[in-house]
This record gives C-alpha cells, sequence and structure tokens, in this order.
C-alpha cells in the first residue's frame, strides 16, 4: 500500500516517444484488500480494512476505505475509528503470496526473467530484450495489466521510463489502475513538479533537514549542488543520490537476483510494558527465530540491529557490526542485550530493577550484512585462539550452545518449528 505522494498535474500525457524507456515499475493497486475482494466478491466497493486486533496496525485499505483517511501502518483503533461501517479482516499473508507467485509466474515470466522483485505485489523489469517481438515497452504495459485484471481480478499500475527512479514514481501517480508514460527527454521536468517526499528514500528526517536549508520542493532540490547538498545532508551518497534524483536521473541497476538484505523477527506485546524481563524474554524469542531462519539458508549475518517501537508509536532501532559474522542466538541475543541497554541508556539501577524508562509497545531484532555461510571466510582473532585454549570460558559456552541450536534446527525439521524452545 503505496503512502507516497501523488500530484494530480503529473498524471497528464507526457508524449508518446519511447525510446530507451525500457524500464517499468508494476505496482499492484491495494493488493492485500484486492485478493480479499477476488475470493468474497461481495465485499467490492465497500471499505476494506485488512487487519484486526486493538494492539495492530493497518496492513492495507481498499480506496474506498482510504478515502476515509485510512493508510497503512496507522493503528487499527484509530481506523476504526474514522471508519466504524468498515470491514475489518485479518492478514492472510500466505494466501496474497501465493496469489503474487502464481502472477510472476504466469504473468511477469512470461515477458522476460529480467524482473526484480521488490515485494509481494512490486517489481522493476528491464523490458529491452523483449522489444523485438513486442515493439513497444506500452503494449508490453497493456498487456500485463489486462492480464492481472482478467485473470487475478486484481488491478495494476504501471510506470514507465529510462531508469528505475522515474519508473516508481511514474507508476505511483498512475494509480490507481492507471498507466504513465515518461519519456527521457521528459524526466526532469516530470520529476521537478514534485515534492520532496515523492523522491524515494526522503523521509520526515531528511525533509526536515533539506527544508532546514531553504530546499522545498524537487524544483529547489534541482538547483543545488552536490556540495551543497552535502552540507545539507552531512552525506556524501545522499547527496550525490539527491542531486541525480532532482534531475530525473538513476544509476541503479536492476538486479535480478539479489539476495536477501536482511533477516528480522518482532512482535506486539498484548499491553504496553516497561518490564525489562519482557522485552528481555521477546528479544531472546526473536534472537531464536532470526537464528533459525539464518541457518536454514545457510547464511551468515555480520549487523545486528534492535528495534523499539513506543507507546506513542515513534520507532528507535540501533545496530552493531561484529568482528565476525553469526548465524547463533547463542550469539545474537547476548549483542541485542546490549544494544537495549545501551540505546535505552540503562543504568545499573535500572537493569538490576528491571524497569524500563519508557512503555515499550513493539521489539524486535535484525540481522543484515548477510552472506552464504560457505563464501564466508572467517579470521580467528588472538582473543578467539586464547578463549579455546580455556574451556570454561563465555566462547566455549556459546559455542556449546550454538552446537545445541543446530541439533534443535533438526528436531524442529521432523516435529514443528514450535516443538522445542531454546533457554539461553
Amino acid at each position: 500500500m503505496s503512502t507516497a505522494p501523488r500530484l494530480a498535474a503529473a498524471k497528464r500525457d507526457w508524449g508518446s516517444d519511447e525510446t530507451d524507456c525500457t524500464v517499468l515499475h508494476i505496482d499492484m493497486d491495494a493488493f492485500y484488500a484486492s485478493c480479499e475482494v477476488a475470493r468474497h466478491p461481495e465485499l467490492k466497493g465497500q471499505p476494506l480494512i485488512i487487519g484486526t486486533g486493538p494492539r495492530s496496525v493497518v496492513s492495507a485499505a481498499s480506496y474506498e476505505a482510504r478515502q476515509f483517511g485510512i493508510n497503512s501502518a496507522m493503528p487499527v483503533s484509530r481506523a476504526q475509528r474514522l471508519c466504524p461501517q468498515g470491514i475489518f479482516l485479518p492478514v492472510d499473508i500466505r494466501y496474497y503470496r501465493t496469489i503474487s507467485s502464481r502472477i510472476f509466474s504466469t504473468v511477469f515470466a512470461r515477458i522476460t526473467n529480467q524482473i526484480e522483485q521488490v515485494s509481494v505485489d512490486e517489481c522493476y523489469m528491464d523490458v529491452s530484450g523483449t522489444l523485438r517481438q513486442w515493439k513497444r515497452p506500452s503494449n508490453i504495459a497493456r498487456w500485463i495489466r489486462e492480464q492481472v485484471a482478467s485473470g487475478f481480478h486484481v488491478t495494476c499500475s504501471v510506470g514507465i521510463a529510462s531508469n528505475k527512479l522515474i519508473a516508481k514514481m511514474a507508476s505511483t501517480n498512475a494509480k490507481p489502475d492507471g498507466m504513465l508514460l515518461i519519456p527521457k527527454t521528459q524526466q526532469a521536468q516530470f520529476v521537478q513538479l514534485m515534492p520532496l517526499r515523492s523522491i524515494p528514500g526522503i523521509g520526515q528526517s531528511l525533509e526536515k533537514r533539506l527544508k532546514a536549508w531553504g530546499i522545498d520542493d524537487v524544483a529547489t532540490l534541482s538547483r543545488c549542488s552536490e556540495e551543497e547538498l552535502f552540507q545539507a545532508t552531512g552525506s556524501h551518497i545522499s547527496a550525490h543520490g539527491l542531486f541525480l534524483a532532482s534531475h530525473g536521473l538513476d544509476e541503479l541497476p536492476l538486479q535480478t537476483h539479489s539476495q536477501e538484505k536482511s533477516i528480522g523477527a518482532e512482535r506486539t506485546f498484548l499491553h504496553d510494558t516497561t518490564s525489562l524481563s519482557n522485552v528481555s524474554g521477546l528479544l531472546r524469542q526473536c534472537s531464536d527465530e532470526v537464528a533459525t531462519s539464518l541457518r536454514k539458508r545457510q547464511l551468515l549475518a555480520r549487523t545486528i540491529t534492535v528495534k523499539l517501537r513506543f507507546e506513542d508509536l515513534h520507532y528507535a532501532t540501533k545496530s552493531h557490526t561484529l568482528q565476525k559474522p553469526v548465524n547463533s542466538a547463542a550469539d545474537i541475543y547476548p549483542e541485542a542485550l546490549r544494544l537495549l541497554h545501551s540505546m535505552l541508556d540503562l543504568d545499573e539501577t535500572q537493569i538490576n530493577r528491571g524497569e524500563l524508562p519508557r512503555l515499550i509497545r513493539l521489539a524486535g531484532i535484525s540481522t543484515s550484512g548477510l552472506s552464504k555461510v560457505q563464501d564466508t571466510l572467517i579470521q580467528p582473532s588472538l582473543d578467539d585462539i586464547l578463549q579455546e585454549e580455556q574451556p570454561e570460558t563465555e566462547h566455549a559456552q556459546r559455542s556449546q550452545l550454538a552446537h545445541a541450536e543446530r541439533i534443535l534446527d533438526s528436531i524442529r525439521g521432523r516435529y514443528g518449528k514450535d516443538s522445542v524452545k531454546l533457554g539461553l
């Protein structure tokens, strides 16, 4: 469910020159809600919200529900107040993934294998290798939209451009159920119509920093040099990316076989809590889930991130990159605890009392910096060598726990993932 800003002035005919416009961005409209309407036709035209429970957030909403001001990540309790007559359904992610897989395999894959799947309902497609058959990218876009609508009763919007950035912005402004072609010669003019938040990657914090420098929209952004943008953002990478984006340029290629970037797990508490024991216990559970997923995929992770959501719904995260990559809860959980203590600035008294300074609504862990086990060379440090000579050290205990986790993997594989739990 896209919440990116759209501009009515952008949804117009920009011309028919499709030269070099070989990148399509396909975004299925209100996908979760559309899937539910497809299997429950009686819900068509109703304000449909995907998400239930007083502690949950909205995962998707039909366009009828959005007219009441409902959007994704909004607390379900607020959505119920805005639209008491709305129809609220639980998230059925397995069903949505099944429909997505069928659309990708039976429709998109018939065009090309040059596809970068971004999410369950969104992808980029490079159609340069298929133009001898299809002649024009717009022919492909029309066919895709027709096939998805007729075969799955789901509409999708398609942006056509010379690069990923403009294609995505075009599909956003084509919604719902539309198609927008931005010729290469028009892409700078197109993007410079937009507000800052329309550029992917500009969130609330970066927008605030740019506006503090007098940069209120993309047109103003385009008149800044990279050096000025570096002064505004404090990052050469951000400055370069913003400079290119403000002129309708994008250097990022399609990643057709991209490796998973992160693996994580998080949970919302039934009641907000200030109990360190409760939050630590949840992080222990998440550590076990994440570690199990890493081993199942034969991956190692180098960066550990702890995520908290507070009672006011604001998020906080803190990360640390380890010297050696890991895939066991015995290594992930202690690091998660250190991050938790650090991000809340807990002193010894608070830790001993088991009290947190703020109410916590959600907690979770994610791992990134992933690499395949067989492709990762791990060089032992001098500390590792010294610790291995002392079997009673924490290092040795963690090694034993890591071995125990691998044994648990086989038990869970036979009897189910919830058949046994690991105590750390």
